[in-house]
C-alpha cells in the first residue's frame, strides 16, 4: 500500500504544480462498499499534507493550514425524513446506501463550487456537510473547506458512476481513481462493520444486510464504471483483514 500511496501522491503533486495558484486540485477516489475508499483518502491526504509541510516555511507554525482534505460523500445522504417521504419508505429505509437514497445533485453543486477559482469572493470558504453517525443523518455545513486547501479528495460509491448528475461532478474531476477489491473480501469486512456500529444485531442479519444492499449496490458500481475514464486502479489488498472501512 506504501508504494501505491507514494505514485498516487506524486501523480498529485505533479498536476498540482501545473495548475494556477488559484485552482483546485480535485481528486475523485471511488470503488464498492468495502472496498477500503475511506482509509485510501485519509492516508493520501496526510501523505500529501506531510509532503507539503516538509517544503513549507510555516511548518513550525501551530497554524499551520493543510493542503489538503478529504470529503466523504456520507454528508449527501438523503435524510430519515426525506426516506420516510418516498413512496415505499419501508424498501427506502432498508435500502439505505443504494445510488437513490443521496442528493447527487447536491454533491454536483459542491463540486461546481469548488471548481471555482478560489480568490472569487464566493469561496473564500466552502462549506460541506457532514454525516452524524450517532443521529444517522446529515449534518449541513459540517466540513469547512477554506480557501487554503489546495487539493480536494473526494471519496464515495458513486463518484465514477456512469449515471448523471454523477457524471456530471466526474467531469469536473482532476483525478480519479478506484478501488479495487474482491467481493468476498469485501463481504466479511462489511459484516465486522455492520456488527461493530450496530446496524445488526447478528451475524446473519449483518450478513442479510451486505447480500441484499451492499452487494447489490457494489454491483451497480463495477457495471456503471467506465473503466476508460479512470486514472489509476488501486488494489485494496486479498487479506480479508485489512481493512474495515468504506
Amino acid at each position: 500500500m506504501d508504494s501505491q500511496i507514494e505514485r498516487l501522491a506524486n501523480r498529485a503533486e505533479q498536476l498540482l504544480h501545473k495548475m494556477r495558484n488559484d485552482q483546485r486540485l480535485l481528486i475523485a477516489i471511488a470503488g464498492i462498499p468495502g472496498s477500503g475508499k475511506t482509509t485510501l483518502a485519509e492516508i493520501l491526504a496526510k501523505r500529501l499534507n506531510f509532503n507539503h509541510a516538509q517544503h513549507s516555511s510555516e511548518i513550525t507554525s501551530p497554524h499551520y493550514k493543510k493542503i489538503a482534505i478529504t470529503l466523504p460523500m456520507d454528508g449527501f445522504h438523503l435524510t430519515r425524513a426525506q426516506l420516510s417521504a418516498m413512496p415505499d419508505p419501508e424498501m427506502a429505509h432498508a435500502r439505505r446506501g443504494a445510488e437513490f437514497t443521496f442528493d447527487g445533485k447536491g454533491f454536483y453543486e459542491l463540486v461546481k463550487e469548488l471548481r471555482r477559482p478560489i480568490t472569487s469572493e464566493s469561496t473564500a470558504t466552502v462549506w460541506a456537510p457532514s454525516f452524524d453517525h450517532a443521529v444517522k443523518d446529515p449534518v449541513e455545513m459540517g466540513i469547512e473547506v477554506p480557501r487554503e486547501a489546495r487539493v480536494i479528495i473526494f471519496e464515495g460509491n458513486y463518484l465514477l458512476l456512469d449515471q448523471k448528475p454523477w457524471s456530471d461532478a466526474a467531469k469536473m474531476m482532476d483525478l480519479k481513481f478506484f478501488v479495487r477489491v474482491p467481493f468476498d473480501v469485501a463481504t466479511e469486512r462489511l459484516v465486522k462493520r455492520h456488527l461493530a456500529a450496530g446496524l445488526a444485531a447478528t451475524e446473519e442479519e449483518a450478513m442479510k444486510r451486505v447480500v441484499e444492499n451492499d452487494l447489490v449496490n457494489g454491483k451497480m458500481i463495477e457495471d456503471l464504471l467506465k473503466e476508460e475514464e479512470v486514472d489509476e486502479f488501486v488494489d485494496s489488498g486479498e487479506s480479508k483483514s485489512e481493512g474495515v472501512h468504506t
